[in-house]
Order: C-alpha cells, then structure tokens, then sequence
C-alpha cells in the first residue's frame, strides 16, 4: 500500500500530542499527585520525562520514520538478517489492543457525564452507580468506538489529522478557562500549595514507580503510539526538537488539569486522593457547589472528550494501520473489523463491575485493573527498554542509524555527550524501576 502523509507540521504535532494528551493527563496525573504527595509527585514526574520521556520519544519517532511502517513491521524492516526483534511488533499490537480495552470505556464514562450536565441531570448521580449498570456502559462504549471508527474511515488528512486540530484547539481554549476560573475560586491558594510544593517526605520507591509508569503512560512510547505518526512524515525537521515541543504540549496540559483541580477541590473541601473517582464524583460535586456549575461542569467533561478521544484516535490509527499491513484492507474494512473486535473486547471492561466479575489483583480490582497492568506496568516500560536497546547498540539498530535518522532535519539536535544518557542510563532505569515496580505490587 501507498504510504499515506500527514498534510503539514502542525498537523503531525497536534496528532502525536493528542495521542499523548488524554486520561493520562486529566484523569490520571491529578489522583496520582494527590495520592502521592502533590508537588513531590510532580517533581520526580518531570524528572522521568526528561530522562526516560525524551529519548524513548525521539527514539519512536526515529524507528518509524526510517522504517516507514506500523510498530508491528518497524522493527522487521531495521533489524540485521537473523535477528528476532520483530517480535516486539506483535506485543505492540497487543498493547495498543490491551489499552483500547478499557480506554475506550472510560472514554465513555466521561460522554455520560457531559451528557448528564448538558441536558441538566447532574445534581445526582454516581460513579459507582455508573459502573455498575450494564446498559449505560454498553451504549456509551459503542458510541464511542463507532464516533472513533467513523473517522479514522476517511484517509488520514480529511479525517484523523483535521478532527484533531480542531479538538486539540478547543481542548486548549477550554482548558485556559476553567483553570484561570478555578484560580479565582476562595480556596485557591491552598489547593496550589499543596499541588506546587514539593514534601520531599514522600518521595519513596512507589512515587518514583507510579511517576515513570505515568510518563509513559501518558506518552504513549513503547508500544508504537509515536512511531505510527513518525512513519507519516517527511525529513524537514529533526526529532529531538518534535519530541520536546509533543511533550512540552502534553505536560502543559497535565499542569493545567491540576491548576483545574486541586483548587476546586480544596475549596470544597473535598478529597484530591480519591483515586479513580476523583475526575467524575469529585469533580462532578465541584461543579454541583460551584454558582453557575452546569455550564462549567459541562465545559470541563467536554473538554475531557476531546482529550480522551484523541487519545482514541491515536491508538486506534495504529492498531488500524498493523492490521491493514498484515491484510491489505482497505480503511473501510479495516475499521468495520478492528472497531467490532475492540467493542467485543472492551466488553469485558464495561461489564467488569456487574457481569463479568473478575478480581485478577487486591480485592476490589476489576477487568480494567488487569487492562491497565499489562499497558502501564509491563508493554510501555518494557517496550521503551527494547527501544533503547535496539537503537543505542550494534546487536540492534545501532547508534549511527538512529543518530543519523533523527538529526535529519532543522531543529534540535542529539549530541554526542547525550549517548550514555540514551544508551545506558535511561535503559538501566527502566530496569531497576521495572523490577522495583513488580516486587512491591499489590498482587492479594
């Protein structure tokens, strides 16, 4: 098949944040932060991205462009005459797979909700509730994948590359309003505080586990998430300087959902550590105390929409784009295939709280716990170390091609005192977190 484009620069940058901005970013990051501590949390998250984001970005970026090929032939395409790399293509696919299982569902969850404060039914209603009933998952679940399917249908410029520009804009538009309105709440300054100031205190091996799984959660590196976008553009820019200015956009998101969050919630009096339910009950009591909360609980889950589903988008262009190299279908067909076997898949996440019961971990875990584990705990962290093993050294790719690959182009540069970071601290990290993340999980 024809290698299809991306139609400009910004295009490809809106694309690949929007991959990377999502429930990561507004669902997950603020709970993290405040089971963790706030500002400590933010601190070792930011560190994560500058030592293990950025290369393992630059690194997907480059292996797709020089590959020109989806994640599940990449590695085929780059590797030596004998060497088994590609196998890594086939725990891509089943990454991205894995996390569409329970993504898609909690992109769904936050449709209800903005439905819910749109048509004025918001002053009661609960996520546990939620969860538990059957036919709210089902419907908005199919909703969600059949919107997603629908426009991944048309090719790649008219319909993936445009519906993201314009949803990442307004993303942002939104995003601006509701923090500098939660700025201004009573309680404000406490909910800052707590949010921006580091207690070193808590900075213990579970906050530095939980902030690198979330870096490469919300990057979406180590299972091909950037290299799909990678292999749509051409060699006018380097890509050290599009990976900072991707996770620079990311991480500004991130910062604005806590800026959203934490005052309101301060100022209410309510809990930043609810975990799960801290963006749909906590958040959804916010808006119901706050003067005028319809239309800004409206705005917020919109703005939530419009980050979960170009998440969506992303992840299912790539699952989309493994299954058509490995079949030849069209992009009609595809779809029709790829978005009913998600849809059946994710079934068991939308009925995990009511049908399907299934405890894989502590009690309390679900169907989306175990979705989770094998995307956030194990494919992204271990395919960011693949990654770095097979561009940094001669068993693999080797540090030539990729520096190579990745300096083509104007922009920011990777420079020859950079290589020990890429090729021996960065995987060595993984490594001992990884290790570190397995020993201490709550496995009963």
């Amino acid at each position: 098949m024809k290698r299809e484009r991306l139609g400009s620069r910004m295009g490809f940058i809106m694309l690949s944040a929007g991959c990377a901005i999502g429930c990561g970013n507004v669902w997950k990051f603020p709970w993290m932060c405040g089971q963790n501590g706030g500002g400590s949390f933010m601190l070792v998250y930011f560190i994560c991205l500058i030592v293990l984001g950025i290369p393992a970005m630059v690194m997907e970026f480059s292996v797709g462009r020089a590959a020109q090929t989806s994640p599940v032939r990449m590695y085929r395409k780059l590797e030596k005459p004998g060497q088994k790399w590609h196998l890594w293509g086939a725990v891509c696919l089943i990454g991205n797979i894995a996390i569409m299982a329970f993504y898609c569902v909690v992109t769904g969850w936050i449709i209800y909700y903005f439905v819910k404060f749109l048509t004025g039914q918001n002053a009661s209603f609960g996520f546990a509730s939620m969860i538990a009933n059957p036919v709210i998952n089902v419907v908005f679940l199919f909703v969600t994948v059949a919107v997603a399917f629908l426009i991944l249908s048309r090719d790649i410029q008219k319909g993936l590359e445009r519906i993201t520009k314009y949803m990442m804009s307004a993303l942002l538009v939104l995003m601006l309003v509701l923090a500098v309105h939660s700025a201004l709440l009573d309680g404000a300054a406490d909910g800052l505080a707590f949010y921006l100031t580091p207690d070193f205190s808590k900075i213990n091996g579970s906050v530095i586990v939980g902030a690198m799984n979330q870096a490469f959660f919300t990057l979406s590196t180590g299972m091909g998430g950037m290299a799909i976008f990678g292999s749509y553009i051409d060699k006018d820019h380097s890509l050290m300087g599009e990976s900072v200015n991707v996770i620079v956009l990311d991480t500004f998101v991130a910062i604005l959902a806590g800026f959203i969050i934490f005052p309101a919630c301060s100022t209410y009096g309510l809990e930043v550590n609810a975990g799960p339910s801290l963006l749909f009950d906590t958040m959804a009591s916010v808006f119901n105390h706050m003067a005028g909360g319809r239309i800004w609980g409206t705005m917020f889950f919109l703005f939530m929409i419009f980050a979960a589903l170009s998440t969506v988008l992303g992840v299912c262009e790539n699952i989309l784009a493994m299954v058509r190299e490995l079949t030849g279908w069209s992009r009609p067909k595809g779809c029709i295939i790829c978005g009913t076997g998600i849809f059946l898949l994710a079934l068991t996440t939308a009925l995990g709280y009511s049908v399907i019961h299934f405890q894989p971990f502590a009690e309390g875990t679900a169907w989306l716990d175990l979705w989770d584990f094998i995307v956030s705990n194990n494919v992204l962290p271990l395919g960011s170390l693949v990654l770095t093993l097979f561009c940094c050294n001669k068993f693999g790719w080797g540090w030539d091609n990729f520096v190579r690959e990745a300096n083509t182009g104007r922009g920011l540069k990777i420079r020859p005192w950079m290589r020990p970071v890429f090729q021996y601290i960065t995987p060595v990290i993984i490594v001992f977190i990884y290790v570190y993340g397995m020993a201490t999980f709550q496995w009963r």
